[in-house]
């Protein structure tokens, strides 16, 4: 598998990214700056986390507006898959390649702790590693990751299956009013949303950052090895 990680003033996360996926895949990445006007060959392009461009005017509007992302547009509309974590999801949404908006989370606190994720779609090349209804531990560390959609588009969302993933219980058990469980008050507990043709993903948790024994769980790696069982020839 052929991946290429977006880099912006002020990303973070690229080395965790990039260590996922070299683990995984057993190749190294692409590092590519958020100004190049051309993308190599590739078959997944990454936007992770961090605080690209300060967070001024929102999170991850500036870095909608660099020039890489005209031809992360075109690569998605080529068939390319995407997948954006933390502040790459709040980029993507602002790119308008994937619908709704990541507000303050309720409380207005920074959220640096664990959480628990559902899969709830399994049929993508992002979860194709876990089952329907399966539950997986994953850090979180943003600000704004309040998941927001107009009723019309929840409503998609929902009627779609193009809700990736949801912040729950350990057990599975879903309550978006409570905040033990939906710790950043996301809409019905959204934390990771699809594109309408399954290509693009974007989610607030980090599973880049549980995929190495070392690290103290595993949690992350069926994400990845989803995505390099189904994008390599």
């Amino acid at each position: 598998m052929k991946a290429g990680i977006v880099v912006f003033p002020g990303t973070n996360r690229e080395r965790d990214m990039a260590q996922a996926l070299r683990l995984t895949s057993g190749r190294p990445p692409q590092m590519l700056w958020h100004r190049d006007t051309s993308l190599p060959a590739l078959d997944l392009v990454v936007l992770p986390g961090g605080f690209s461009f300060g967070d001024y005017l929102r999170s991850g509007a500036m870095a909608a507006h660099s020039p890489i992302m005209r031809e992360i547009k075109a690569f998605a509309a080529r068939g390319g898959h995407v997948l954006g974590v933390c502040n790459g999801f709040q980029i993507l949404t602002e790119a308008q390649l994937l619908p709704g908006a990541l507000l303050r989370n309720a409380g207005m606190r920074f959220l640096a702790q664990d959480c628990f994720l559902k899969v709830e779609n399994e049929a993508t090349v992002f979860t194709s590693g876990w089952r329907k209804g399966a539950v997986f531990r994953s850090p979180m560390a943003h600000g704004d990751g309040n998941y927001t959609v107009s009723a019309e588009g929840l409503a998609r969302l929902e009627g779609e299956g193009r809700v990736a993933f949801r912040y729950c219980a350990v057990d599975g058990a879903v309550s978006a009013d409570d905040r033990t469980l939906n710790p950043n008050g996301s809409i019905n507990a959204i934390a990771g949303v699809l594109s309408e043709n399954g290509r693009v993903c974007g989610l607030m948790p980090h599973p880049e950052n549980l995929v190495d024994p070392d690290l103290g769980a595993t949690d992350g790696v069926p994400m990845f090895r989803s995505l390099v069982e189904s994008l390599v020839a």
